[in-house]
């Protein structure tokens, strides 16, 4: 929003600080940094209220959770949402389609998950959906974004490091790009799902998906490491700092 707000005073005097990746990427940090700060303790105290027990422990996972993190609310995952959200919207580039579809999946994966901890919730049970309705929905929303991306860009999958290399995949280019979607949505779902631990890894591959994101959308940048330029892919910086903060 700010950044469409610089575009129409032309970007001049300080108005010209938001032209800048790296200015908008530090801005989303710091802004979902705050909005977290002032949100979680209230969002917390008041999932503890309406959630009471929250959620079941699985019984598979270590001894030591059964006593410790009973009682534990979930669902505090709604203030990440709402932080990246913000943030990305304050900060972004509304004419970018590539941060639009990764608002998409992030928070179409978000509802999965929010019903998912209320079905668990609700019915004091760690089972919640389906594994076979949870990958149904996840393929839909991948799918859909993939195709989004792939009408702007193209079929073609490029390699690194091997600039003017890559390989046309057609329409099983979507299939592919919403297995990976999936498949790293999955991996973080695992890694939470055992204690509750997915934040700091999500921190530290968000920080480096956007340096690659910087990289690739610089044409300088590009053509110095020898990899494919994606025009506006180095917006998605600023929505990788909007995670980073509100994690």
């Amino acid at each position: 929003m700010i950044h469409a707000i610089a575009e129409a005073f032309g970007f001049e005097g300080v108005w010209n600080l938001f032209r800048y990746i790296t200015f908008r990427t530090g801005a989303a940090t710091l802004t979902a940094l705050v909005i977290m700060l002032w949100l979680m303790p209230r969002l917390i105290a008041w999932l503890r209220v309406k959630q009471k027990k929250g959620q079941p422990i699985r019984e598979d996972g270590p001894a030591s959770h059964l006593v410790a993190k009973k009682g534990t609310p979930t669902m505090g995952g709604l203030g990440i949402l709402l932080a990246l959200t913000l943030s990305t919207l304050l900060w972004m580039d509304f004419s970018n389609s590539f941060l639009w579809a990764c608002l998409l999946v992030t928070l179409g994966f978000g509802v999965i998950g929010f019903v998912d901890d209320y079905a668990k919730v609700t019915k004091q049970s760690h089972k919640g959906l389906s594994g076979k309705m949870r990958l149904i929905a996840e393929f839909a929303i991948a799918g859909a974004a993939c195709a989004w991306i792939a009408s702007k860009t193209g079929n073609t999958l490029w390699l690194p490091f091997l600039k003017d290399t890559g390989l046309y995949l057609g329409l099983f280019y979507i299939a592919f790009a919403a297995f990976v979607v999936v498949g790293a949505g999955n991996a973080v779902n695992l890694t939470d799902g055992l204690d509750g631990l997915a934040t700091m890894p999500v921190i530290i591959a968000a920080g480096a998906f956007g340096i690659i994101a910087y990289l690739v959308g610089n044409f300088v940048y590009a053509d110095y490491l020898g990899v494919h330029f994606v025009l506006g892919a180095g917006d998605l910086a600023a929505f990788c700092g909007a995670l980073i903060g509100a994690g």
